[in-house]
């Protein structure tokens, strides 16, 4: 009699992209190339391009909660991930779902602006991340706007002081915090993994000349999210991940999709993209 195994699997709850990429879009595609079973629970609908956001449409917090109860009552999530979560009433009912279903490794990407500029957290959400769901992350993935503003502080300016609020967001609860680096200047792009009563880690990379940074910080926290899934410990999947962006940062500098920042190359790995002719 053949035994038959739940196969693991990653859950992303996170906002739409039409464009496809960043949200769930990039989320899914970075499951799929790391080899990982992917989920997803849309907490909006974005009408989107390389261009911008046009329009946001929310998905009402009571039906995200229900999309996180037939997920987790089926699946055997293995590890979770969040992104764009909108407002308040999301994020408390995203807070509850983790809780409620014990989605842990959790990694949450605390979006708050898209690579265009335009606003995806609303103002009265923030405390709420801070506040309710900071405490569950396993680990919190901050660009330096993003972690300023949860501290309400000031924009790191140099290696020490991302370290110093990488600690005070751990202070304030997460077990872990990635604070990223890629919207500094300079050489390298350069991320710092803080832990509690460890050592701080820096991740650096080579700075990639190129405007097709779309969906960067969907890509690394799926990226992490999935190697955790795979069972690695946490500093060897944030370097795995940051890996990850990297070679799919390098993979997409020269393609062109849409007229504004285009996207990384998700695809990169199975050497989908690097095939295809110019029209």
């Amino acid at each position: 009699m053949t035994t038959r195994a739940k196969l693991p699997a990653a859950l992303t709850i996170a906002g739409s992209d039409s464009s496809g990429g960043a949200g769930i879009q990039a989320d899914l595609k970075t499951f799929t190339v790391l080899g990982v079973y992917g989920a997803s629970v849309l907490t909006a609908l974005t009408a989107q391009n390389t261009r911008g956001v046009s329009a946001i449409f929310p998905v009402p917090p009571s039906f995200v909660a229900q999309q996180i109860d037939a997920v987790a009552s089926d699946l055997n999530i293995v590890a979770t991930k969040t992104g764009m979560l909108g407002d308040r009433g999301t994020v408390l009912a995203v807070a509850e779902g983790v809780q409620r279903h014990n989605l842990h490794p959790l990694v949450v990407d605390p979006v708050m602006v898209a690579t265009s500029g335009d606003m995806l957290l609303a103002p009265g959400a923030v405390s709420a991340v801070r506040d309710e769901l900071l405490p569950l992350a396993d680990l919190l993935t901050p660009n330096l706007a993003e972690a300023a503003t949860l501290l309400g502080g000031e924009i790191a300016c140099s290696e020490a002081e991302m370290e110093a609020q990488g600690r005070a967001l751990v202070i304030l609860g997460a077990k872990a915090v990635l604070m990223k680096g890629g919207h500094a200047s300079g050489d390298e792009a350069i991320d710092i993994l803080v832990q509690a009563n460890a050592p701080a880690m820096r991740i650096a990379h080579p700075r990639v000349a190129t405007r097709n940074t779309h969906g960067t910080g969907c890509t690394l926290s799926a990226a992490i999210a999935a190697h955790l899934a795979r069972g690695l410990p946490l500093p060897d999947a944030a370097r795995a991940a940051k890996e990850v962006v990297y070679a799919a940062l390098v993979a997409g500098a020269d393609i062109v999709v849409g007229e504004g920042a285009g996207p990384v190359d998700h695809l990169y790995a199975i050497g989908r993209t690097q095939k295809l002719e110019p029209r």
